[in-house]
């Protein structure tokens, strides 16, 4: 991909310095009035974003406090919504990436872990006693990744020790029951694909995660692309609340069965590199030709999960311990399995196709759209058009990459 065509999030620092080289330049070529007026309008504007950012931060920490705290589920629910809007704010001042996946998934950490010390402190008031065991909840997906955005739901698991026999098994499916309800009271959607620990397939016993994860991989289960699938959810397992050290056991044996048995990891790869992209004839964009979504294409399906599954693969396959799609692209430069070009051009990719996905959510959520995953990219600026082609064509070629490193046919 020719270098003029990459444009990466530069760091704040980095911005701020590119900045002021220009002001700097530019000072010198103006009259004593014009210098003046220029800095007056510059202060103005600096203090006045400096008071929106000052204002941000104190409401963001206010809520966070009470959220630490709140015994109310209506309550929550109350906070859940306000650092939603609030990040949804600062997002279209800033338009930054990065910092909304780092907001949103802090805060959902804090509200998750409080539901869950709350749902233990009801368990005990109805006589169902505190937890036998120690346990810990784990989450997938976006969230596994710390990558959420504004509109989430729940990909959860629960993992406790060993030792409690059927009494914890039952004790831990009621935990999950009432825990599944109140996440979704608070703002946590149910996940439609049934990743919560009110199915079992999510829930349990280390020792019964570990049996279960070995029938995965040995092809003991019938259904093969649910196992397939189930182990790719899984790749992005991360601590949330509860035992920790209970927490990373669960993570490591993940990942050493993913390393040790080769066939399954290959067979991930396999379906990463038929993911099917937005590109059409000559390498065009390609959008639907007909019905509710002609001339739009599924930003999530055709686009970005592409480039999250297999970025997602090659980090499996070097052992890379990170589940953040970004930091495992700086993770495979840094041992020379993505060149710096390649790297660059992903993590470019990346932000422009979640941008874009950010902002569909935005409309929904301000009511101007119904559906968040079809973009329309002749709506956009012909140069924004052509960022997002050249993102596609950066997934094709990592698709091409991992299809020959694992010599999938």
């Amino acid at each position: 991909m020719p270098s003029q065509n990459v444009m990466t999030e530069e760091s704040p620092e980095a911005v701020i310095n590119t900045a002021m080289e220009k002001v700097l330049r530019f000072l010198p070529l103006l009259e004593r009035e014009e210098s003046l007026r220029f800095l007056r309008f510059l202060s103005e504007n600096v203090s006045g974003e400096i008071d929106r950012i000052n204002t941000f931060s104190t409401r963001e920490i206010e809520l966070r406090q009470r959220a630490s705290v709140e015994t109310d589920f209506a309550v929550l629910t109350e906070i859940h919504d306000s650092l939603n809007e609030l990040e949804l704010e600062r997002f279209l001042k800033t338009l930054s990436v990065p910092a909304l996946h780092r907001n949103c998934t802090d805060y959902r950490d804090l509200l998750a872990g409080r539901v869950l010390e709350l749902v233990s402190q009801e368990m005990e008031r109805s006589g169902k006693g505190a937890p036998p065991l120690s346990f810990a909840l784990i989450s997938m997906g976006s969230d596994g990744r710390e990558e959420q955005t504004l509109i989430t739901d729940q990909d959860y698991l629960i993992v406790y020790e060993d030792g409690g026999g059927e009494v914890a098994d039952n004790y831990f499916r009621e935990f999950s029951e009432i825990l599944v309800e109140k996440l979704a009271q608070v703002g946590f959607k149910k996940c439609t694909g049934d990743i919560m620990p009110t199915n079992q397939t999510w829930r349990g016993s280390l020792a019964q995660w570990k049996r279960r994860l070995l029938a995965i991989v040995r092809y003991e289960f019938a259904d093969y692309a649910k196992n397939l699938m189930d182990l790719i959810v899984l790749s992005d397992a991360r601590y949330v609340a509860g035992e920790r050290e209970l927490a990373d056991q669960l993570v490591s044996t993940i990942r050493a069965f993913q390393q040790d048995y080769f066939q399954v990891l290959w067979g991930m790869a396999k379906a990463a590199t038929e993911m099917k992209l937005a590109l059409g004839f000559l390498k065009r964009l390609w959008t639907e030709g007909s019905g509710d979504h002609k001339g739009e294409f599924n930003l999530k399906l055709l686009a970005w999960a592409p480039l999250v599954m297999n970025v997602r693969i090659l980090a499996i396959n070097q052992a890379i311990p990170a589940t953040n799609t970004l930091q495992r692209i700086e993770f495979l430069e840094k041992e020379k399995s993505l060149s710096h070009t390649m790297a660059v051009g992903l993590k470019d990719a990346y932000h422009i196709l979640t941008r874009h996905r950010i902002l569909l959510q935005i409309k929904v959520i301000k009511g101007i759209e119904k559906d968040s995953y079809h973009l329309n990219p002749y709506q956009l600026p012909t140069e924004e058009r052509e960022r997002i082609r050249h993102a596609l064509l950066r997934i094709e070629e990592l698709q091409k990459t991992i299809h020959v490193n694992f010599s999938i046919m």
